[in-house]
Parts: structure tokens; sequence; C-alpha cells
């Protein structure tokens, strides 16, 4: 017979949700659904060619590469630059394989005319933060080795552009700081990161900014389920001030002599997160880095994989192609 004690013990419950796809039960146990509660078609003409590869089987991690369809009897083939799309979700949630995600780089691939590196990362809170900059910077690593017949192939790796959504977007920060040192630079040649596009970037802090506080309840991205975020994916008992989640925090590598390749930061203007990257932008810009913000009025987060088809969607696009096409060339 069961002791009094075990018995009145109560059954494991949810304590912490995301998004409907993972789940925290008060034991510790972590639930994760394969696939998202919002789950579009995937729009696919065959235009696109892609395949999967694994770059960490010591963690099981994989990417997709995406390049368009070009007839391979033809001449010599032109190279394409490497466009680098780190998917969001919190740290918590996301994947190259969900069908938003996918829908977005079958976009990117054909409009910048580009070979397209969709990376996964370790999640949290079973791998929590630095662990997913670290998968970040040994997928980048393996391209630059061209490690996939794709790459040698077809993949200017002189030209490498690296861009991220939300999570994504703070993940192209760290790189930008770990890759734009001398040494950073030396580790990845002949290689090179020429420019990096930050697309509503995921940064934290504890003071709310305006954009913070005055977010609605019903936001795609509010503030209870920002800082669910920032709880399950920072190191146990760190604040939002931590340096992987605030750029100017405490213990943040000092930015003033770091040398930044061109980076582009696209915000919205009904996103939580408007008020925190513009700052960011600004400091940044303000050290003589070459930063430049583009902001989208009237958009919330993450709005180019919601709907990848829409107007703004399609603005952000040319503006993204712009740069791609200029080698990091503010207009």
């Amino acid at each position: 017979m069961a002791s009094s004690a075990t018995a009145a013990d109560p059954a494991p419950h949810v304590v912490d949700e995301c998004r409907g796809v993972l789940f925290v039960y008060s034991d510790g146990t972590v639930v994760r659904r394969a696939s998202p509660a919002f789950s579009p078609p995937v729009r696919d003409d065959g235009s696109v060619e892609w395949k999967d590869a694994t770059f960490d089987p010591n963690h099981g991690l994989g990417l997709r590469l995406y390049r368009p369809r070009r007839d391979l009897t033809g001449g010599e083939r032109r190279k394409f630059p490497v466009f680098f799309y780190y998917h969001g979700g919190g740290f918590c949630i996301g994947s190259r394989t969900w069908p938003n995600c996918q829908n977005y780089c079958l976009r990117l691939a054909s409009d910048l005319d580009a070979l397209v590196v969709a990376p996964d990362y370790r999640l949290a809170p079973e791998h929590r933060l630095p662990a997913a900059i670290d998968d970040a910077a040994a997928a980048l690593l393996w391209v630059a080795a061209a490690a996939d017949p794709w790459l040698a192939e077809s993949a200017d790796l002189t030209r490498i552009f690296i861009s991220g959504d939300s999570a994504g977007g703070t993940i192209a920060h760290h790189l930008a700081v770990r890759f734009g040192s001398a040494a950073g630079r030396e580790e990845l040649a002949p290689a090179a990161v020429v420019g990096y596009v930050q697309l509503m970037p995921f940064f934290g802090g504890v003071e709310r900014t305006r954009s913070e506080a005055e977010c609605p309840d019903d936001a795609f991205l509010n503030r209870d389920l920002n800082d669910r975020y920032w709880r399950l994916s920072l190191p146990e008992g760190a604040t939002a001030d931590h340096p992987v989640a605030n750029p100017f925090g405490a213990g943040a590598p000092e930015l003033e002599g770091e040398e930044f390749a061109p980076t582009m930061v696209v915000v919205g203007g009904r996103d939580l997160l408007h008020d925190r990257a513009v700052d960011y932008a600004a400091r940044l810009k303000a050290m003589g880095k070459p930063v430049e913000v583009r902001d989208f009025e009237g958009q919330q987060h993450g709005f180019f994989t919601i709907d990848p088809w829409s107007d703004a969607a399609d603005e952000l696009m040319r503006v993204i192609k712009r740069f791609v096409d200029s080698d990091g060339c503010f207009e």
C-alpha cells in the first residue's frame, strides 16, 4: 500500500505552455509536439530545390539547404550568395521543418536568388542559453567549410548573409559580435560574412520599454509569453538583463570596439519588441557602426512568416534583396 504522503502527492500538471507546442510539467517533464498549432500549407512550386543535412551529429542537429533550380547542362553556373535564416520561437520552440519556416525559406531562395541555409538549434528549457548560440555558430562554421556538395557547387562563401527572425535575430547579433573580430573572421576564412539582417530581434531587459508596457494582451507576442520565453530559456536564476538577452546588460561584451558588418534591423510598429530593437540600433549607430532600421508601420511580430505573401512581406523582401544585391549597402 502506498504511503499517505505518496497518495497525497498531486499528479504532475502543466506549469508552463508555449503556443500549444511546448508543455512543462510540475515534475520537470517536458513534452513537445512535433507540429505547430498554426500549420499553413507549404507552397512549393518546384522552382526551388531543397534537402536536409546534419551539421552536428553529436547533438542530432540538422539544417535545410535551399537553392533555385537551374538547368545544369547550360554552361557554367554562377554561384549564389548564401543567406542564413535562423528561425524564431523565443529559444523554446520552432524548427526548420515547420511550414511557416519552409514557406519563408522557399520564398527567400527564389526572390533573393540565393542559397538559403535554415539551421535548427537546441531548445530550452532542456538546453538553456547559450546552447542555441553555440549551435548557430557551429552551423555557420559547417557551411563555411563547404561541408556539403551543394555548398561546394553552388555557394559563394565570400558573400554570406546572416539573418534571423525574433530569437534568430538575437542569434544574428551574437554571431556578429563573435565573427566580427579579427579572430572570428580568421576562423571563417576564406568564407566571409558581408551583412546581417535582424528580423524583429528578441532582445530583453528588466526595465520595460514603452512598446512592451503598452502591448495589448491579445498581441501575437504579448508580455506574458515574452517573459515566459526568457524564464524558460535563460540560465537558471538569470534576469532579462543577462547579456545573452540584453546586449547592453551587465557583463555584456563592450561593443564600442567591436567591428560590425553592415546590419539591417527590421521592426514592426505593433511589435512588443519595437522600441528595444530601435534603441539597440540607435546605440550601435552612435558608436559608428553601419546599422540601419527598417520600420514597418502597423505590422505585428513575425508578420512576414505569418503571411509571407502579404503586401508588407513583399516590401520587406524587396528591401532585403536590395541589401543582398548591393553586398550590404544601404539605400
